[in-house]
Protein backbone atom coordinates (compact mmCIF):
# COMPACT_ATOMS: atom_id res chain seq x y z
CA UNK A 1 0.00 0.00 0.00
CA UNK A 2 1.37 3.44 -0.90
CA UNK A 3 1.85 6.18 1.65
CA UNK A 4 -1.18 8.09 0.35
CA UNK A 5 -3.29 4.93 0.39
CA UNK A 6 -2.44 4.41 4.07
CA UNK A 7 -3.23 8.06 4.78
CA UNK A 8 -6.63 7.84 3.05
CA UNK A 9 -7.53 4.60 4.85
CA UNK A 10 -6.52 6.03 8.22
CA UNK A 11 -8.30 9.35 7.55
CA UNK A 12 -11.47 7.44 6.63
CA UNK A 13 -11.41 5.75 10.01
CA UNK A 14 -10.64 9.00 11.82
CA UNK A 15 -13.65 10.73 10.21
CA UNK A 16 -16.09 7.91 10.94
CA UNK A 17 -18.37 8.09 13.96
CA UNK A 18 -16.24 7.26 17.05
CA UNK A 19 -18.06 4.15 18.25
CA UNK A 20 -16.72 1.07 20.07
CA UNK A 21 -15.18 -0.23 16.84
CA UNK A 22 -13.30 3.03 16.34
CA UNK A 23 -11.98 2.85 19.91
CA UNK A 24 -10.84 -0.74 19.35
CA UNK A 25 -8.98 0.30 16.18
CA UNK A 26 -7.07 3.16 17.81
CA UNK A 27 -3.94 1.08 18.57
CA UNK A 28 -3.82 -0.11 14.95
CA UNK A 29 -4.36 3.43 13.70
CA UNK A 30 -1.59 4.68 15.96
CA UNK A 31 0.79 2.03 14.60
CA UNK A 32 -0.06 2.50 10.91
CA UNK A 33 -1.18 6.10 10.43
CA UNK A 34 1.21 8.69 9.00
CA UNK A 35 2.65 11.33 11.31
CA UNK A 36 0.22 13.96 9.96
CA UNK A 37 -2.58 12.26 11.90
CA UNK A 38 -0.71 12.13 15.23
CA UNK A 39 -2.37 15.28 16.59
CA UNK A 40 -5.86 13.91 15.96
CA UNK A 41 -4.96 10.46 17.32
CA UNK A 42 -3.54 12.04 20.49
CA UNK A 43 -6.85 13.82 20.96
CA UNK A 44 -8.90 10.68 20.27
CA UNK A 45 -6.87 8.57 22.71
CA UNK A 46 -6.97 11.15 25.50
CA UNK A 47 -10.70 11.89 25.19
CA UNK A 48 -13.40 9.71 26.70
CA UNK A 49 -15.61 7.87 24.24
CA UNK A 50 -18.80 9.73 25.17
CA UNK A 51 -17.06 13.09 24.97
CA UNK A 52 -15.50 12.22 21.62
CA UNK A 53 -18.86 11.06 20.25
CA UNK A 54 -20.58 14.21 21.52
CA UNK A 55 -17.90 16.35 19.87
CA UNK A 56 -18.31 14.44 16.58
CA UNK A 57 -22.06 15.09 16.64
CA UNK A 58 -21.52 18.75 17.51
CA UNK A 59 -19.04 19.21 14.65
CA UNK A 60 -20.62 17.19 11.86
CA UNK A 61 -24.31 16.62 12.57
CA UNK A 62 -25.57 20.11 13.40
CA UNK A 63 -23.85 22.30 10.84
CA UNK A 64 -24.09 22.00 7.06
CA UNK A 65 -20.97 24.16 6.85
CA UNK A 66 -19.13 21.11 8.26
CA UNK A 67 -20.82 18.64 5.93
CA UNK A 68 -19.00 15.37 5.26
CA UNK A 69 -21.18 14.94 2.14
CA UNK A 70 -18.99 16.26 -0.66
CA UNK A 71 -21.71 17.01 -3.21
CA UNK A 72 -23.31 19.44 -0.75
CA UNK A 73 -20.34 21.79 -1.07
CA UNK A 74 -20.91 22.32 -4.79
CA UNK A 75 -24.63 21.71 -5.17
CA UNK A 76 -26.17 22.30 -1.74
CA UNK A 77 -29.69 20.97 -1.33
CA UNK A 78 -30.65 21.40 -4.98
CA UNK A 79 -31.80 19.10 -7.75
CA UNK A 80 -28.28 19.18 -9.22
CA UNK A 81 -27.04 17.25 -6.22
CA UNK A 82 -28.83 14.13 -7.44
CA UNK A 83 -26.70 14.00 -10.57
CA UNK A 84 -23.56 14.53 -8.47
CA UNK A 85 -24.53 11.51 -6.34
CA UNK A 86 -25.01 9.47 -9.50
CA UNK A 87 -21.47 10.45 -10.57
CA UNK A 88 -20.04 9.05 -7.32
CA UNK A 89 -21.87 5.77 -7.87
CA UNK A 90 -20.64 5.58 -11.47
CA UNK A 91 -17.01 6.02 -10.41
CA UNK A 92 -17.40 3.29 -7.78
CA UNK A 93 -18.92 0.97 -10.39
CA UNK A 94 -16.07 1.69 -12.81
CA UNK A 95 -13.79 0.27 -10.12
CA UNK A 96 -15.98 -2.78 -9.44
CA UNK A 97 -17.74 -1.53 -6.29
CA UNK A 98 -21.43 -1.24 -5.46
CA UNK A 99 -22.94 0.59 -2.53
CA UNK A 100 -24.74 -0.92 0.47
CA UNK A 101 -25.26 0.65 3.87
CA UNK A 102 -26.69 3.82 5.35
CA UNK A 103 -24.63 6.72 3.96
CA UNK A 104 -24.80 8.47 0.59
CA UNK A 105 -22.01 7.73 -1.90
CA UNK A 106 -20.41 11.16 -1.38
CA UNK A 107 -19.78 10.60 2.37
CA UNK A 108 -16.14 11.62 2.83
CA UNK A 109 -15.04 8.61 4.93
CA UNK A 110 -16.37 6.28 2.20
CA UNK A 111 -14.70 8.35 -0.52
CA UNK A 112 -11.42 8.21 1.41
CA UNK A 113 -11.60 4.45 1.82
CA UNK A 114 -12.36 4.09 -1.88
CA UNK A 115 -9.40 6.39 -2.64
CA UNK A 116 -7.09 4.16 -0.61
CA UNK A 117 -7.79 1.41 -3.14
CA UNK A 118 -8.44 3.30 -6.39
CA UNK A 119 -6.50 6.56 -6.08
CA UNK A 120 -7.70 10.11 -5.45
CA UNK A 121 -9.94 10.59 -8.50
CA UNK A 122 -13.01 11.54 -6.43
CA UNK A 123 -10.95 13.54 -3.95
CA UNK A 124 -9.45 15.54 -6.81
CA UNK A 125 -12.84 16.08 -8.46
CA UNK A 126 -14.20 17.38 -5.15
CA UNK A 127 -11.11 19.28 -4.03
CA UNK A 128 -12.94 22.59 -3.58
CA UNK A 129 -15.47 21.09 -1.17
CA UNK A 130 -12.77 19.31 0.79
CA UNK A 131 -10.81 22.56 1.07
CA UNK A 132 -13.88 24.47 2.23
CA UNK A 133 -14.54 21.78 4.84
CA UNK A 134 -10.91 21.99 5.96
CA UNK A 135 -11.18 25.76 6.41
CA UNK A 136 -14.51 25.47 8.25
CA UNK A 137 -13.12 22.86 10.66
CA UNK A 138 -10.02 24.99 11.25
CA UNK A 139 -12.20 28.01 12.05
CA UNK A 140 -14.28 25.86 14.41
CA UNK A 141 -11.13 24.79 16.26
CA UNK A 142 -11.73 21.05 16.16
CA UNK A 143 -8.97 18.41 16.09
CA UNK A 144 -10.75 16.95 13.04
CA UNK A 145 -9.21 19.83 11.05
CA UNK A 146 -5.83 18.06 11.26
CA UNK A 147 -7.30 15.09 9.37
CA UNK A 148 -8.48 17.37 6.56
CA UNK A 149 -5.13 19.18 6.55
CA UNK A 150 -3.39 15.85 5.90
CA UNK A 151 -5.81 14.84 3.14
CA UNK A 152 -5.59 18.21 1.38
CA UNK A 153 -1.80 18.22 1.58
CA UNK A 154 -1.75 14.88 -0.27
CA UNK A 155 -3.72 16.13 -3.27
CA UNK A 156 -2.01 17.39 -6.42
CA UNK A 157 -1.68 21.13 -6.97
CA UNK A 158 -1.45 23.99 -4.50
CA UNK A 159 -3.81 24.17 -1.55
CA UNK A 160 -5.92 27.34 -1.53
CA UNK A 161 -4.48 29.80 1.00
CA UNK A 162 -7.83 31.06 2.26
CA UNK A 163 -11.59 30.78 1.97
CA UNK A 164 -11.75 33.19 -0.99
CA UNK A 165 -9.42 31.00 -3.03
CA UNK A 166 -11.36 27.86 -2.05
CA UNK A 167 -14.65 29.53 -2.99
CA UNK A 168 -13.18 30.59 -6.32
CA UNK A 169 -12.12 26.99 -6.84
CA UNK A 170 -15.69 25.91 -6.12
CA UNK A 171 -17.04 28.83 -8.21
CA UNK A 172 -19.36 29.75 -5.33
CA UNK A 173 -20.60 28.44 -2.02
CA UNK A 174 -23.28 25.78 -1.99
CA UNK A 175 -26.48 27.02 -3.63
CA UNK A 176 -29.63 27.36 -1.56
CA UNK A 177 -32.79 25.74 -2.84
CA UNK A 178 -35.47 24.02 -0.79
CA UNK A 179 -35.88 20.94 -2.94
CA UNK A 180 -36.02 17.49 -1.42
CA UNK A 181 -33.84 14.62 -2.57
CA UNK A 182 -36.49 11.96 -2.14
CA UNK A 183 -35.39 9.91 -5.17
CA UNK A 184 -31.86 9.76 -3.72
CA UNK A 185 -32.61 9.47 0.00
CA UNK A 186 -33.06 5.72 -0.26
CA UNK A 187 -29.73 5.03 -1.96
CA UNK A 188 -27.72 2.38 -0.21
CA UNK A 189 -24.04 3.34 0.01
CA UNK A 190 -21.52 0.52 0.12
CA UNK A 191 -20.34 -0.45 3.55
CA UNK A 192 -16.62 0.24 3.42
CA UNK A 193 -16.50 1.64 6.92
CA UNK A 194 -18.24 0.79 10.17
CA UNK A 195 -21.90 1.72 10.27
CA UNK A 196 -22.83 4.67 12.39
CA UNK A 197 -25.64 4.39 14.91
CA UNK A 198 -28.66 6.52 14.10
Amino acid sequence: MTRHAVLYQAAALCLAYPDDEFRARLPLLRAAAPAELTCFLDHAESTGQRELAAHYVQVFDFKNRHSLYLSWWRDGDTRRRGMALVRFKEVYREHGLEFSGEELPDFLPAVLEFSAHAGPVLLTENRSGIELLRLALTDFGTPYAAVLDAVCASLPGPTPKDRAEALALARSGPPREDVGLEPFGGMEPFALIGERPS
